[in-house]
C-alpha cells in the first residue's frame, strides 16, 4: 500500500505543480495583493478541491461518465467562470486602498469543482490510483490528504511567485494583463481539446 501511496503523491505532484488555472489564478493574486491577502483564497482552493475528491470518491463520477450533457454544461460554465474570475483582476491595483479583494475564500472554494484540469486530475486520482489504497473509507483519505497538503504547498509556491514578478517589475500591470491573459489562454485551451 506504501508503493501505491508513493505512486499517488508522485502523480498529485505533477498536476498540482504545473501551470493551471487554478495555479495561474493564484499567481496573478500574489502579484496584485501578495500572499498573506490570498491565503483565504489558497485555503479556498485547497477545501474545493476537498469537496470534489469526496464528491468523485463517492461516486459522482460514475454518474457524470453517463451524463454527456451535462458534462458539457458544467464544461462551458467552468470555462465562463474561470475567464470571468481571471478578468476581475483587469484593472484592479493591488494596494491602491480598495477594500475589495477578488481573492477571498468564497471565490476560490468553486475555483476547483468548475477547474477542468482538476476535474481530470481527480477522475485521473481516483481511477488510476485509489483502488490500490484499501477501502473506500482509507481512499478518501488518503487521496483527499494528499491533495490537500500539497496543494497548499504549491498554490502557496504559486502565489510567492507572483508577488515576486511584481515586486520585480514593481506595480506593472503590464505583467499582471499579461498573467490574466495566459491564464484565459489556458482556460480556452483546456475547454477546446
Amino acid at each position: 500500500m506504501i508503493e501505491a501511496y508513493l505512486a499517488l503523491l508522485t502523480f498529485i505532484l505533477f498536476m498540482v505543480a504545473t501551470p493551471g488555472p487554478a495555479n495561474l489564478l493564484v499567481m496573478i493574486g500574489g502579484a496584485q495583493r501578495g500572499v498573506a491577502a490570498c491565503t483565504g483564497f489558497i485555503l479556498g482552493l485547497v477545501c474545493g478541491k476537498l469537496c470534489l475528491n469526496l464528491v468523485f470518491g463517492l461516486g459522482f463520477g460514475l454518474f457524470l461518465a453517463d451524463q454527456p450533457l451535462l458534462t458539457n454544461v458544467l464544461k462551458f460554465v467552468s470555462a465562463g467562470y474561470m475567464i470571468w474570475l481571471a478578468l476581475q483582476s483587469w484593472n484592479d491595483h493591488s494596494n491602491d486602498g480598495a477594500t475589495h479583494n477578488p481573492f477571498s475564500f468564497r471565490r476560490g472554494v468553486i475555483v476547483h469543482p468548475l477547474n477542468p484540469k482538476a476535474w481530470v486530475m481527480v477522475i485521473l486520482a481516483w481511477s488510476q490510483f485509489a483502488p490500490a489504497l484499501g477501502s473506500l473509507g482509507v481512499q478518501l483519505v488518503l487521496v483527499a490528504a494528499g491533495f490537500a497538503a500539497i496543494q497548499l504547498v504549491f498554490h502557496t509556491m504559486w502565489c510567492a511567485s507572483g508577488a515576486l514578478l511584481q515586486r520585480a517589475v514593481p506595480r506593472s500591470l503590464w505583467l499582471t494583463r499579461s498573467m490574466i491573459l495566459i491564464t484565459v489562454a489556458i482556460v480556452i485551451w483546456a475547454l477546446l481539446f
